[in-house]
């Protein structure tokens, strides 16, 4: 992958520094491909991020939210030898660790383990404050009425 100097944008602009922080560590994941991952959208402000993790109990699992990041950390537990010897071993058992970058308020709801797939839930939760909000219009006369009323 190609690499970007961002030198300069950091010189002329303010407030950036996060958006530019994650096109610098964009391409310098290491592990890129393992686990494999899904995100999906499961309604208007929920998402539901799956993760494959044959092979890793939910105590080999952790999962943290910190800011605006959520890291995502497998590591196998040292298991002793089976009676039989292991041919070959398809199935990866590395420790991961795994961090995806979220969007302003959202937050984490939930996790579940089945069938080796690992499920987590987020939900987007815009505060009052910063919904969108109607403004009513009125007849410039009513409005110079109430200001006279309450003037007085």
């Amino acid at each position: 992958m190609r690499h970007f100097d961002l030198t300069p944008l950091y010189r002329s602009t303010v407030g950036f520094d996060r958006l530019f922080s994650m096109l610098d560590n964009a391409g310098n994941e290491s592990n890129a491909g393992y686990p494999p991952y899904n995100i999906e959208l499961t309604g208007e402000n929920a998402y539901r991020i799956t993760m494959a993790v044959a092979g890793f109990a939910e105590e080999d699992l952790a999962i943290e939210s910190k800011e605006s990041i959520l890291v995502v950390k497998g590591e196998k537990q040292v298991e002793e030898e089976e009676e039989g010897r292991i041919l070959h071993r398809g199935i990866a058992a590395r420790a991961f660790e795994r961090r995806f970058q979220l969007a302003d308020h959202v937050e984490v709801r939930g996790a579940s383990l089945k069938n080796g797939l690992l499920h987590i839930d987020l939900v987007r939760e815009i505060p009052e404050a910063m919904k969108p909000r109607k403004i009513e219009i009125r007849n410039a006369n009513e409005a110079d009425k109430q200001i006279e009323a309450t003037a007085a």
